[in-house]
């Protein structure tokens, strides 16, 4: 029996929160299951195998903002007064949402990559993650003015005539012909432009290019512009003979 003296020794209870960046990832269990393992490894370790309580796993991409199991695991340790526990810092170091929610939420947390890690390291972390973040912000309007003076300038890819991406009339000249004229209208430049192309296409593969990676290179090479007006791919040229195919056929 213990004596009114002793004190009980308080049990640390654990939220795990597990988070990859791509759906395939989630689906498929990749990365996932490594943080898992890492987690429990390390509760193993500390001798506290049986003290986690639950586990939140996010399947988030890299555009998205609302982090809704990350959440529910703050909340979930602060009501159950548990640590949440991360597999690795280095993941999560410039996850700003992360970084300031944890701040925000006043809860204790364990990294098992850098189980030294405290609220300070994670005050500092968050600053940097959102002074990189505002800094990226800036390059790239920065970059996107550079290029809007040099469209206004030059034109796309050099040519001054064409002063915007894809049609430089965009889509004026099909106005006034309803829907069914403008995928006509549509379809026929398609067929004119692989029906150029066509010529080219022959004497590509008579050199010997057979596959449709192979096709592009050689197109590439040639200076051979597709019909978007930028570098062939081979999606591009599968598009291209699909298109060629079609048009033999209706002509039969």
């Amino acid at each position: 029996m213990a004596k009114s003296g002793d004190k009980q020794q308080k049990v640390t209870r654990y939220i795990s929160y597990l988070r990859v960046s791509r759906e395939s990832q989630g689906l498929h269990g990749l990365g996932i299951e490594a943080q898992r393992r890492a987690v429990r490894e390390y509760l193993v370790r500390v001798g506290a195998a049986d003290t986690l309580l639950a586990e939140y796993v996010e399947v988030e991409s890299g555009k998205r903002d609302e982090r809704p199991e990350l959440l529910r695991s703050f909340d979930h340790a602060r009501n159950a007064r548990a640590t949440l526990i991360i597999a690795k810092l280095d993941r999560l170091s410039r996850d700003v949402h992360f970084l300031t929610g944890l701040e925000k939420a006043g809860i204790e947390f364990i990294a098992c990559d850098l189980p030294n890690a405290n609220r300070l390291t994670i005050t500092i972390l968050a600053a940097v993650a959102e002074h990189e973040r505002e800094m990226t912000a800036e390059r790239t309007r920065a970059a996107l003015a550079v290029a809007r003076d040099r469209v206004a300038k030059v034109g796309q890819r050099g040519r001054p005539s064409v002063k915007r991406l894809g049609n430089p009339n965009g889509a004026a000249h099909l106005k006034n012909l309803g829907n069914r004229a403008a995928v006509s209208a549509l379809k026929t430049r398609a067929d004119e432009t692989a029906k150029r192309l066509s010529s080219t296409l022959h004497a590509v593969i008579e050199t010997g290019a057979k596959s449709s990676r192979a096709i592009a290179v050689a197109f590439n090479e040639r200076g051979v512009l597709s019909p978007r007006g930028c570098q062939w791919d081979a999606k591009a040229v599968i598009n291209l003979r699909r298109r060629l195919t079609a048009m033999e056929q209706q002509n039969t």
